[in-house]
Formats: structure tokens, sequence, C-alpha cells
């Protein structure tokens, strides 16, 4: 994999998944008399992510001085650049005590089986104003209507921090076969594609004309060798499309739309966190570790509702430590939609003679409502196929 861009922080990747079926059998049969802790779905996301090499080089959940670092200045205690905290809170803590060795426990699974063990090297208390404070540098807001701030507040003031090993990746595997995959798989797939330059496309959403069309630019403009389409496969927002919905769509789209060999469609097991600038970051690290060297940041990328500027993910790329600290560049992009002047989609920015009324638009509301109502979609703003496929599942509701 010589092609490839080197992961972030180390000159290998070290996922944290036990490769060895036997020693990986032994773990879990260990597991049954250690204590155990019933994780929540933040950190048990972070488990997977950890696992499957994604979170590169982290060897497991960070202590309050790391995460605290993290939170203020985007970077840990000896040096590495890491933009959102990854940490294990819990609201109960019971019996567990420094030095165990506990059996984390999946609450996305029924049955809660194990998912990692974790050594445990500090138990740290944190103060309602620390965790506000931790809250409003990774959000930049701690208003509770933000659906990530409101999560982040609720996981508990217990950090439990320590070294993991990761036994399976939890139900993302099983939900989503032929989608969900490891950093290390997706760096395979780059290499057996012959792939040099690879621009990843972040989305929890379908993708419409513009999305297809923003992906069809970047590659042009890059020269990229391909995109890598990468759902978020995790906890979304209500009302946000599931995800073998948004996989079915998406395939659809490809399948119709794109040259051969020149997109993958793959996801990752991450809840969504809509923190903005520092989630951007985060998906460039992980984009990284995958072997992507670009990463299409757009309007208000990770964005929600009217919390972030609609340019700030991609100007945080410019600050001194994110350019110092990433190999990977940015594609950076305002909104693209379908020009009537034109007959094409364009990005919004580069036709300075149009107002709103020349292109194709619709809000998230109305496209809904069309689809629930049996509409068709204008074919400027969404293919037919994949407008067949969302319709199905609104009206199924």
């Amino acid at each position: 994999m010589k092609n490839l861009i080197a992961p972030h922080g180390s000159d290998t990747l070290k996922p944290l998944y036990v490769e060895d079926s036997s020693e990986r059998n032994s773990i879990i049969e260990a597991s049954n008399n250690m204590p155990t802790l019933l994780l929540n779905s933040a950190a048990a996301a972070n488990a997977v992510m950890l696992g499957a090499g994604y979170f590169n080089p982290l060897q497991g959940y960070m202590d309050k001085k790391d995460a605290m670092s993290v939170a203020e200045n985007m970077i840990t205690s000896d040096g590495l650049f890491w933009p959102v905290p990854i940490i294990n809170l819990s609201q109960n803590i019971n019996d567990i005590n420094v030095g165990d060795e506990i059996a984390l426990l999946d609450p996305n699974v029924d049955g809660s089986p194990v998912i990692a063990t974790q050594q445990v090297s500090s138990i740290e208390k944190l103060t309602d104003e620390e965790i506000i404070s931790m809250a409003n540098k990774i959000f930049g807001t701690i208003d509770k209507d933000h659906p990530g701030v409101a999560n982040f507040l609720s996981l508990g003031n217990n950090l439990v921090s320590g070294k993991i090993k990761v036994l399976n990746y939890s139900y993302f595997p099983e939900e989503f076969p032929g989608t969900f995959a490891t950093a290390p798989e997706i760096r395979t797939m780059l290499s057996k594609a012959g792939w040099n330059t690879t621009v990843a496309f972040q989305t929890r959403n379908p993708m419409h004309r513009a999305h297809e069309e923003l992906c069809k630019m970047a590659l042009d403009r890059i020269n990229a060798d391909g995109v890598l389409i990468h759902m978020t496969l995790g906890k979304l927002k209500a009302g946000d499309i599931p995800g073998d919905i948004r996989n079915a769509a998406i395939a659809k789209m490809v399948e119709l739309y794109f040259p051969e060999n020149t997109v993958i469609i793959s996801g990752f097991g991450f809840d969504m966190l809509y923190a903005g600038p520092r989630e951007a970051l985060l998906h460039a690290v992980f984009r990284q570790n995958a072997g992507c060297t670009h990463l299409i940041v757009g309007r208000d990328h990770a964005g929600v509702g009217d919390y972030y500027g609609p340019f700030e993910a991609q100007e945080v790329f410019e600050t001194d430590i994110v350019k110092n600290s990433l190999k990977l560049k940015i594609f950076s992009a305002d909104h693209t939609a379908y020009s009537k002047k034109l007959n094409e989609v364009v990005m919004m920015r580069d036709v300075k003679d149009h107002n709103k009324d020349d292109f194709v638009l619709l809000s998230g509301t109305k496209v809904r409502e069309m689809l629930s109502n049996g509409e068709e979609l204008p074919q400027e703003f969404a293919r037919k196929e994949v407008a067949e496929i969302l319709m199905k599942y609104y009206q199924s509701l």
C-alpha cells in the first residue's frame, strides 16, 4: 500500500480489534469473570472506531488531562493533534476500580454483549462545570437544543480511561453487510483499485443531483482517481433517513450515473455529533486513516440548525495547528444546485449572475412532503430512480 497516504500519527495503522480468533475467544471467555460497565452509545461508537483503525493512533479512552487538553487546544498532552475528546463517560461506575480489567457492554445490541475489554488506568470525576466547558469547546455552544450538546450533557460525570481491546464491531457488520468497513479494509480497496488520490464524501443523507455533481466536480478539479462515498451508519437525529434506505438510494445513483470504477461506497460505525468545525476535523483525521487524500467540506459541514457559520468548517482547516498536523487536504465547496439558466448543476458561488430564483431549490421539509404524498421530485433535483426508493420509504411511515 505504498501508493497510499500515511495514517495520522503513525507510520502504520494500529486498529484495536483483536484479529486472532483464538485470542479473541479467550478474551471473551475471560470477560465473563470481569467487572462490567454498560457503555452509552457514544462510548460504544468510540470503541467501534478505535477497533476499526479510524481513530489511529489512539490506544483507548482518554483521561481527564488529555480530554481537557483536546477540548481546549486540539492536542493531547503528548503532542498529538486530535480535534474531539475520545472518552468513556459514565453515570454509574458500580464497583470498578483503577487497575481492573473490565468488560465493556454494548448498549446497542440485544442482551448487551461484551464489545471490548478495558484496562482501567484512571477513574476521574468531572464537575458539571468541566463537562459544560468541554461541551462548549467541542460544540461551540451549550444550548441544550443542540442535539450533540444535549446528548453530551447526558452521558455522565465519571471518566473511565485506559487502553481497550475491541472484540466486535457492534451491530454494524450485520445491519450493513457489504457497506460497513474498517480503515484497513478501505485501504485495501483503494490499493487494489490503484487509486493514489482519493476524495472522500461524508454523508448522513441520501444523495440528490447536487451531491452527485459535487462529487464529480471534486473528482475533476482534484484530478482524483476516485471518490469514497462514506456514510455515517450510527445514531442520527430524529427525522434522518435510516441507513439501509440511504444505502440503497446511493447505490442506485452510483450504479446508473457514475463512470465505472470511480466510486467506492462504504460506511463507518459512528454516531453523528453535529459538532460542525470540530467534527469536520475528526472526519478528516479518520479519512486520512482510511487512505483518502482529500475530503469534500461543504457549507455547514456536520452542522445543525444555525449554530455554525456557513464556511466555519472550511476555515478551521486554515489554522496552523491543522495545516501542520494533517496530510489530508480539503476540497472546499459551496451549495450546489441545478441552474435553470445553464441547464446544469453548478456550485452556487461560481455563478455570480444568478439569484435564488435561477436555481431549482427544495427544502428538506418540502422534499419529505412531496415524497410522502407520492409526488415526483423535479428531475433537476433528484434522479428518478433514487426518488422512487425514498418515496417508498416515506409512504411506508
